[in-house]
């Protein structure tokens, strides 16, 4: 017996739901305990708003795009790092908990990275930042409508710069087209030759 299939099968997008009424820290916490079993499931905090995401190929594409690519800068230019992925940043303290989509510490291990990276492709986008700014991240970027928002923590708030300060002669501009190109291994190439025409 033969089984085709009568319709084509589509990647699920982003999708994003607050869950109605304000939670304390304590329920907050039962909240993520029951849900930590389903899959690809992330949940974030903020002052008793409890919000649920799923990412779609789209978003985990790109974030896999950036996340190889600036890695790549960081080994050509022989910048020390250490890469923690989407690590949760929390405390009841601060009434936050959040993952960024990825995140480093430039040089040495410090109490937070220096740079976090967000994928925004349906909604979110900065207003995660209120979160960022709890733990005083120094620098978070965005991903957003096919450019790169870069914000950096200065002065108890984030304005937004046009370069990051810790990797001030990347070119975001290649950093992009490359991003958007559909073979990873051609981007990656195209990027280190980027690199290295700019260092020369």
């Amino acid at each position: 017996m033969t089984i085709q299939l009568t319709e084509q099968l589509n990647p699920v997008n982003d999708q994003y739901f607050i869950l109605p009424g304000r939670y304390n820290w304590q329920q907050f916490k039962a909240i993520q305990a029951v849900m930590q079993e389903v899959p690809g499931l992330k949940l974030t905090y903020l002052d008793g708003c409890v919000e649920f995401m799923t990412t779609g190929e789209d978003h985990e594409m790109i974030k896999k795009f950036l996340a190889i690519l600036i890695e790549a800068y960081l080994f050509e230019t022989g910048i020390r790092f250490i890469p923690i992925g989407n690590a949760t940043r929390e405390a009841e303290t601060k009434g936050a908990s959040f993952a960024p989509d990825e995140s480093y510490y430039i040089g040495t291990k410090k109490d937070h990275p220096d740079l976090a990276i967000e994928v925004a492709l349906t909604s979110g986008g900065t207003d995660k930042l209120k979160k960022y700014k709890r733990f005083q991240i120094p620098e978070v970027w965005f991903w957003q409508k096919n450019k790169i928002l870069i914000y950096h923590f200065r002065q108890n708030d984030y304005e937004q710069v046009e370069r990051s300060e810790f990797l001030p002669n990347l070119d975001l501009e290649l950093l992009v087209r490359c991003v958007l190109m559909s073979d990873i291994v051609e981007a990656r190439m195209a990027f280190i030759d980027g690199i290295r025409q700019n260092k020369s």
